[in-house]
């Protein structure tokens, strides 16, 4: 894959939309589009979601394709693959990616295992919307950052967009695509604004966007770390350091080679993610760096991570426990002073 350096957007001139309207775009796009698609969960009907991305889409598609639920996660995310395995496309919202937990066998032994078992006859064209990551004082149960439980699982993509562009084209290729996507948002990005275009768009799954480019640097970021790691990129800027910053887009597929013709050019790399250190999706990056890029490092890999505990309640403990720009303005400045 070759990493897109985020022309302007076409579209209607001057056009902006919030994150969470850019999804809801997305939705109704699709859904008039295509007739199997459909969306299923809790509060998704007559309140809209408890973010609002699914407001109007009952009165315009009706009970049938706008099905709202008890609350029962395991069940509706297996109504889900369950239709999706007799060729129809849910789009399942769990609301908290904390709630995914409950839903890991629907997800992981039947979605991601499908297709092979069925010797490639059966695809489960599943997409599981979710929210994940720190804000708003919601603390340990709805604030966690788990997108390397479902990079870790073969069969499953995984799509993670940081602006309303890249969210309304991410949404697209996920509900088109015949694998079982993990859709995840972030509740701090739904307020954020940015161009969309008004016309259907589809970004493909698996490659990354440069926010950014710079000589210096390799900042790689996604999330509601991309928006951090370009005002870090913006300070440093004023130090004389230029910092390219990549945002994936996609972990599952990752666009390796974007993220490795970067490394070799800037020689320097810093990789940022809102998750616990231990066991994360920075690790395995920084793994590949190491096999397939170690001649081109002036300087080890840095990470920037979450601290490996549970999200404390208090909303100056929260932002403690995981990285603020400050955090990053010093990885860059031991990477490149190295």
């Amino acid at each position: 894959m070759t990493a897109e350096a985020a022309p302007p957007p076409p579209g209607e001139q001057g056009r902006t939309l919030l994150y969470r309207d850019a999804v809801n775009e997305a939705l109704r796009q699709e859904m008039a589009r295509d007739p199997s698609v459909f969306c299923i969960g809790v509060g998704i009907g007559e309140r809209g979601g408890s973010y609002q991305i699914t407001r109007g889409l009952l009165d315009e598609f009706g009970p049938k394709r706008v099905i709202d639920t008890p609350i029962a996660e395991p069940s509706i995310v297996g109504a889900g693959v369950g239709a999706a395995i007799t060729g129809m496309r849910p789009v399942v919202e769990v609301l908290f990616i904390d709630f995914t937990l409950l839903t890991m066998d629907q997800v992981v032994n039947q979605a991601a295992k499908f297709r092979l078992m069925s010797g490639g006859k059966g695809s489960v064209p599943l997409v599981l919307r979710t929210q994940g990551g720190v804000g708003d004082s919601v603390a340990a149960q709805h604030s966690q950052s788990l997108e390397a439980l479902f990079y870790h699982i073969p069969g499953l993509k995984v799509a993670i967009p940081s602006t309303p562009y890249d969210a309304k084209g991410l949404l697209a290729s996920a509900i088109r695509d015949d694998d079982p996507v993990i859709f995840i948002e972030h509740k701090l990005l739904y307020m954020t604004e940015g161009p969309v275009p008004e016309e259907e768009y589809a970004i493909d799954l698996g490659v990354a966007d440069i926010k950014r480019p710079g000589r210096d640097c390799t900042l790689i970021a996604w999330s509601n770390m991309v928006p951090r790691s370009l005002e870090a990129a913006e300070l440093l800027a004023a130090e004389g350091i230029e910092v390219e910053v990549i945002d994936p887009r996609n972990l599952v597929p990752l666009d390796r080679e974007a993220i490795l013709e970067s490394v070799r050019r800037t020689e320097h790399v810093v990789i940022v993610q809102e998750a616990v250190r231990r066991g994360g999706v920075a690790s395995d990056i920084a793994s590949i760096i190491q096999a397939e890029a170690f001649d081109y490092l002036d300087a080890p890999v840095e990470i920037v991570a979450g601290r490996n505990t549970p999200i404390p309640f208090s909303r100056n403990l929260e932002q403690a426990c995981i990285p603020q720009v400050d955090d990053i303005l010093a990885a860059v400045r031991r990477a490149v002073y190295a």
